[in-house]
């Protein structure tokens, strides 16, 4: 099978792999240039993409915020200072020498679970809760996008006043513990809950609960067959069972049914790779 290359550009990191089917052959990675902006970016993945020149007959890029008709725009600035409409589409093919697809990190992630995953076949949300929160739907066999990229972007529905994303992520349970008096990352937090810190436990049964409100928002909006849960909170230990015993006081129709991401962190590659060898098988 030829392998396709794909790439993903979050806010703190950028990921280049060799991708076959559901297997990475080769990675590589690097820190993301936050003061750089997209050119530097586009530069760094070059960097990383150099030594396998050859070896790919397709290109795909994933990346955080809204993409749309080739151009990019950010959902949350905090997380990467996108200007509107970049031409993400022509830049990426002269850092690359190739046409790349292009889709939002969370929605090839939700591809990627879809083809080879915790959602294979079925009618599916995957919710990453990580650094933020974000989604993507598969219905029908189809990756939805949107009139202008935005479908999926469930980080930024209302809940309690505010965006479930400030509300729930990994960012809210590092604020919410330093303003508990223990500054820590949500990793630590989540060590903190294991061993019954009370002010741990609190934050993270509170992240639990407003993800089982949003899961049960999904659930009466889209009726899915299974949400799978993915991200760096979402895949912690005991996290999805916390949501899923919340979920249990819900009346069975409203009551989704959760997975764990079965690809782990490599969803959004291994998504992005599918997406991409499509695309060009489609237009070949």
């Amino acid at each position: 099978m030829t392998a396709t290359l794909a790439i993903d550009l979050g806010g703190s990191k950028i990921l280049a792999a060799l991708v076959a089917g559901a297997e990475v052959i080769a990675r590589s990675r690097t820190e993301t240039d936050r003061e750089g902006g997209p050119e530097a970016w586009l530069t760094q993945i070059a960097a990383l993409s150099a030594p396998w020149r050859g070896r790919y007959s397709a290109a795909g890029l994933s990346v955080t915020g809204r993409v749309h008709d080739g151009r990019w725009s950010a959902m949350n600035r905090k997380t990467l200072a996108v200007p509107e409409g970049f031409p993400l589409a022509a830049r990426a093919r002269e850092a690359l020498g190739l046409d790349a697809a292009l889709a939002n990190d969370a929605q090839a992630a939700a591809w990627g679970e879809y083809r080879h995953g915790a959602g294979a076949g079925r009618d599916m949300v995957f919710l990453t809760v990580s650094t933020g929160i974000g989604g993507g739907v598969v219905l029908n066999g189809r990756l939805l996008t949107g009139r202008g990229g935005l479908a999926g972007h469930v980080g930024q529905m209302a809940l309690d006043g505010g965006p479930v994303e400030n509300l729930a992520s990994g960012t809210w349970i590092a604020s919410a513990a330093a303003a508990a008096g223990h500054p820590s990352d949500a990793r630590a937090v989540f060590d903190a809950a294991a061993v019954g810190a009370p002010w741990a436990e609190e934050i993270v049964a509170l992240s639990a609960a407003r993800l089982a409100r949003l899961c049960a928002d999904l659930q009466c909006l889209l009726d899915p067959e299974v949400i799978v849960l993915g991200g760096g909170v979402g895949l912690a230990p005991g996290f999805l069972d916390r949501v899923t015993a919340i979920l249990g006081q819900f009346p069975p129709p409203v009551r989704p049914t959760l997975a764990r991401a079965a690809l782990g962190p490599e969803a959004g590659i291994i998504g992005m790779a599918a997406l991409a060898t499509e695309l060009k098988t489609g237009s070949d």
